[in-house]
């Protein structure tokens, strides 16, 4: 058995819903600060591990009743705890095959360096992966309109962590799949005028080119749909997922049969409700 069969027949046993594999020639060009090839010279594959975030866990958020869960069972205790024992796991697999592999935590890019340089022609710490980058390269989804990843599977519902290794490991075709098909509904949705229709990058990753909005980054911080600050970094980008504008794109990526995890009944059961910058109650368009 190969040493990539026998990751991802371990990572079935332990539950583990998305593991993708990159060469480390797909992240040349990359800076050194968000490389992951900083931490691991020597390193010649990048492993994507990763578990769903389950949908019950935003109904709460969805329905306007309940927001604490999803900031345990959707952010913190998933990517704490239930990714992190995972990805420690993996570890051992390779470890236990004569290969070094070190586990990495998705701190924020914007987290940045804090020191300076141990020696000459080396990124100051902490080198902090670029996880959107390494997960089109790794061949698990893309990056929507919104920035956030979408996996043919979950959509955005995902926590990923990272292994590099030093065992080359053939690399997953990345995605050719159109997850996100622009359908603007979260940009319709967004009672704060946040993310614009005609005004995005495109960025692309290993061959793939995909547009993503120049999001108004004030607008999105004051947001009061669901968005939640970013709980490793003042300042950092915040946590989308359970907000309102994504989780319009939940509803329409199951209904447009854009994913596979589906379910018997639809994710939104009744109109959206909404708040402007002051708090107030305000209609949307959908």
């Amino acid at each position: 058995m190969s040493m990539k069969a026998k990751l991802q027949e371990a990572a079935k046993a332990i539950n583990i819903d998305l593991i993708g594999f990159g060469s480390k020639d797909r992240f040349d060009g990359v800076p050194a600060e968000l490389n992951p090839f900083s931490i691991f010279p020597e390193g010649k594959t990048v492993i994507l591990v990763g578990k769903r975030i389950c949908r019950g866990s935003l109904r709460g958020v969805e329905e306007g009743s309940n927001f604490g869960d999803y900031n345990l069972f959707g952010a913190s205790w998933l990517e704490d705890e239930f990714i992190s024992i995972a990805c420690y796991d993996m570890t051992r697999v390779l470890e236990d095959e004569g290969w070094e592999a070190c586990p990495v935590f998705p701190n924020p890019p914007e987290m940045g360096a804090t020191g300076v340089p141990v020696a000459p022609n080396r990124p100051a710490a902490n080198v902090t992966p670029d996880f959107d980058y390494a997960a089109v390269a790794c061949g698990l989804g893309e990056l929507s309109y919104t920035g956030l990843l979408f996996t043919p599977k979950f959509g955005s519902r995902q926590r990923l962590q990272m292994i590099i290794t030093d065992a080359e490991i053939e690399p997953d075709p990345i995605c050719p799949q159109i997850i996100c098909d622009k359908c603007m509904k979260c940009a319709d949705v967004c009672p704060l005028g946040a993310i614009p229709k005609d005004l995005y990058d495109e960025v692309t990753v290993c061959g793939k080119t995909m547009k993503v909005a120049k999001i108004d980054a004030a607008k999105c911080a004051a947001c009061k749909n669901g968005c939640v600050p970013n709980r490793l970094q003042k300042g950092a980008k915040p946590d989308r997922i359970p907000a309102l504008c994504n989780r319009t794109c939940i509803g329409h990526l199951e209904e447009a049969g854009l994913i596979s995890n589906t379910f018997e009944n639809k994710f939104r059961q009744s109109p959206a409700w909404a708040k402007d910058v002051y708090g107030k109650n305000v209609a949307v368009s959908e």
